[in-house]
């Protein structure tokens, strides 16, 4: 029980960093002239801020790309930009041992 409690703490706290980044992304938008580059900047922090809200049943799909398209050709700096990809991966190491070491009657309703 104590890993199921500690990966929903991670999950939520992946979700809280995404909102903040969301917002940033945002941020910079507002800097922008009004146009189609705007509008993607715009439509790039609305995705993050639901990436965010609903983080733990997309976070593996919104973080492998991001791993993928941005991290790993070094488009976005290893520090921070590797915080998000460990948060996920250490909720998911918690959420698997969680779901592992439940109860059999617990994992499946009767």
């Amino acid at each position: 029980m104590i890993y199921a409690r500690l990966a929903a703490m991670t999950y939520v706290a992946w979700g809280i960093l995404h909102l903040g980044v969301a917002y940033g992304v945002y941020q910079l938008g507002t800097t922008l002239d009004a146009g189609v580059l705007q509008g993607r900047i715009y439509q790039g922090a609305w995705n993050l801020t639901f990436f965010a809200l609903f983080g733990t049943v997309v976070v593996s799909a919104g973080d492998i790309g991001f791993i993928v398209t941005l991290l790993i050709p070094g488009t976005v700096p290893l520090v921070p930009g590797a915080l998000g990809p460990v948060l996920w991966i250490i909720a998911l190491a918690l959420s698997t041992i969680a779901l592992k070491s439940a109860p059999h009657s617990q994992r499946q309703p009767t």
